[in-house]
């Protein structure tokens, strides 16, 4: 699938997490803690020094999935989650100027929908939605074979559409239960685990807000597939059958009645995706050419 040695990165508001793929596995990966609240430049040092860890003669590309809006084109990213000196980061250009290679940038969640793509549950799909849900409602979108970031990089927002006297993120994420009920999700989890019925209940009242975000999405994009990635993906077992309850009500009854939900079981999906991006990129010149 990603032939050759790509490098991918997965930057979070806390860490870095990289490592050189090669024949669909992770040759080395490095986990390294980053000071979040340093200046724009520490951080890319910060990067600088994990990459030059992994970096060697063999590496074609390097791919990197951040937390936050990204002007896929020119490799621009905006307002990083958890770093604020990210503002308006220039990532491409810089990392071009110092390896002298190919370097991809995107949003995690375009990553996350690669990485499951090529690697794991989207593997032979046509198009599909990544779903993370977590504290917040990412997505990627695959269509007809290659990712769909959109003209400016802000595909796939669902979670910011409105519903009911909020939006989607609001309720179908991890954010519902400290919203409406003043808890946090791990505490729910917990709970839950032990056999607490109200805990129980809260996940089912989130599946049904889920269900509906779900139909919001197959009314836009008609895909095969959503994969469910994120903390909350762990509760599955709670939220399932409300979640399909509400999917129940959608008006088109193939695509209703054809639509696979999966539960990603992918290790580093961050990494693997981002390492991707490389040969959607070649897809995206083929197809242009």
């Amino acid at each position: 699938m990603n032939k050759g040695y790509h490098i991918g990165i997965d930057l979070g508001g806390t860490n870095i997490r990289a490592g050189i793929v090669h024949d669909d596995r992770i040759d080395k990966i490095l986990s390294q803690r980053i000071n979040a609240k340093g200046a724009e430049d520490e951080v890319v040092q910060e990067l600088f020094a994990v990459i030059d860890q992994l970096i060697n003669g063999e590496v074609q590309s390097i791919g990197i999935g951040v937390p936050g809006l990204v002007d896929e084109k020119d490799g621009v990213v905006f307002d990083v989650v958890n770093i604020p000196a990210w503002k308006e980061v220039a990532l491409k250009a810089i990392m071009e100027d110092r390896y002298g290679l190919p370097v991809l940038v995107n949003n995690d969640a375009n990553c996350f929908a690669l990485g499951e793509f090529y690697f794991g549950k989207g593997k032979g799909s046509h198009s599909m939605i990544g779903l993370t849900i977590g504290t917040g409602l990412g997505s990627g979108i695959i269509i007809n074979n290659k990712l769909y970031s959109g003209r400016n990089g802000g595909a796939g927002e669902f979670g910011m559409i409105a519903y009911l006297d909020q939006c989607y993120e609001y309720y179908a994420s991890e954010q519902f239960f400290q919203n409406v009920y003043n808890v946090d999700g791990e505490t729910v989890f917990q709970r839950a685990e032990t056999g607490n019925k109200q805990s129980v209940l809260m996940y089912e009242e989130m599946g049904m807000h889920l269900g509906n975000a779900i139909k919001m999405m197959l009314y836009a994009l008609d895909v095969e597939l959503i994969v469910l990635g994120g903390s909350v993906r762990n509760a599955f077992k709670y939220f399932e059958k409300t979640m399909w309850q509400s999917i129940e009500t959608f008006a088109y009854i193939n695509a209703k009645k054809n639509l696979r939900i999966e539960i990603s079981g992918l290790k580093n999906s961050g990494i693997l995706g981002a390492s991707a991006l490389y040969k959607n990129w070649h897809k995206n010149d083929e197809i242009q050419n």
